[in-house]
């Protein structure tokens, strides 16, 4: 796959790391041991500065002798790389610039420094957008030894596009797949607008680690609820066609029993899906093999490490951004949940 990852001129070196996994595609630096704030912004590239610059343009002077003159464009500002001398983006008066070390600092803080591990960061494009991850200490159990591993991830431009995110992300070990799930009370992310109050905010953006710690007691409970409830093959198949439906026409021929009428591209989707779903390693272990645990990660198992993207950081939006992946996983994580109320009367649809 292709990738968006800054490299910089000046220092000859890609903005990103990783600790102990090879970077994305040999790119960037793979460090031992988990750094600290400080050591994490210069492993991945991010120390450096972003300004916000008056924007001008120029009057020709097309008519009155050829003279150019410089005029000022009001309202209307530069975000300009102090490093690199590159203009990242236009933005407005009342965007505020939050400098990637105000990033590292609101993960400092929300867990006081203490138990942080910092496990990739990078920047994209020119430097515009950067992203960071960090574990979490502990983990949530599904079963005996079916461990899912905590993260928060967060995510900042540059460019005037797009708000500082922060969300936490479940991720299962043994096969990496994100377990994109929100409650129906309450989302698993923090959004900030680059306003005057930006920085303020993401100082007491602390509240991600309550949401962190209700969310993982929350999902512990559900998905071991879930990891003993029984699904038939064929269900898990109805599941995941309902989980992946694109739109209401596809739903409307898969309620009139109309497969013939699905599209190709539907069909091959939900096929490889199911395939993951009963052929995957990670999808026989006691906790997924014919539960309903197993089939919501048929569906986060194929966006996460079966379909195909054209690059990295179309799956990174597609996973983590309101992409598909994390919609359709959202859409499975709630007809799982109705599943294990209403049982198999959910999925009978003609």
């Amino acid at each position: 796959m292709a990738h968006n990852i800054n490299y910089n001129e000046q220092t000859n070196r890609y903005s990103f790391f990783s600790v102990k996994e090879k970077p994305w595609h040999s790119l960037g630096q793979i460090v031992k041991d988990y750094p600290n704030s400080r050591e994490a912004i210069q492993f991945a590239g991010l120390d450096y500065t972003v300004v916000k610059l008056p924007l001008y343009t120029h009057d020709t002077g097309l008519g009155s002798n050829d003279q150019e003159t410089k005029i000022k464009v009001p309202d209307y500002y530069a975000t300009f790389r102090t490093d690199t001398k590159q203009i990242l983006g236009v933005v407005g008066k009342d965007y505020e610039v939050v400098q990637n070390r105000d990033a590292f600092n609101f993960f400092d803080a929300i867990v006081e420094g203490d138990g942080i591990q910092y496990e990739t960061a990078g920047a994209l494009g020119q430097g515009e957008r950067i992203f960071i991850t960090a574990k979490l200490p502990g983990y949530i159990r599904v079963g005996s030894d079916d461990l899912i591993e905590k993260y928060l991830f967060l995510t900042t431009s540059h460019d005037g596009f797009g708000s500082i995110t922060a969300a936490f992300t479940p991720v299962r070990i043994v096969c990496q797949n994100t377990l994109n799930a929100a409650m129906r009370s309450h989302s698993n992310a923090v959004k900030i607008r680059h306003t005057s109050n930006a920085k303020e905010r993401l100082e007491q953006a602390h509240k991600v680690m309550g949401i962190s710690s209700k969310l993982s007691e929350e999902l512990q409970d559900i998905f071991n609820r879930w990891s003993k409830v029984r699904i038939t093959d064929p269900e898990v198949k109805k599941l995941i066609q309902l989980a992946l439906v694109p739109n209401k026409e596809v739903l409307q021929y898969l309620q009139a029993g109309k497969d013939d009428d699905l599209s190709t591209y539907f069909k091959n989707m939900t096929e490889t899906a199911y395939e993951y779903a009963m052929s995957s390693p990670s999808q026989q272990t006691d906790t997924t093999r014919g539960t309903v645990f197993g089939a919501y990660n048929a569906v986060t198992g194929y966006f996460q490490n079966v379909r195909n993207y054209k690059d990295d950081e179309a799956k990174v939006k597609s996973l983590f951004f309101g992409g598909t992946g994390q919609l359709r996983s959202q859409t499975a994580f709630n007809l799982c949940a109705e599943f294990e109320k209403t049982g198999r009367d959910l999925l009978i649809l003609n």
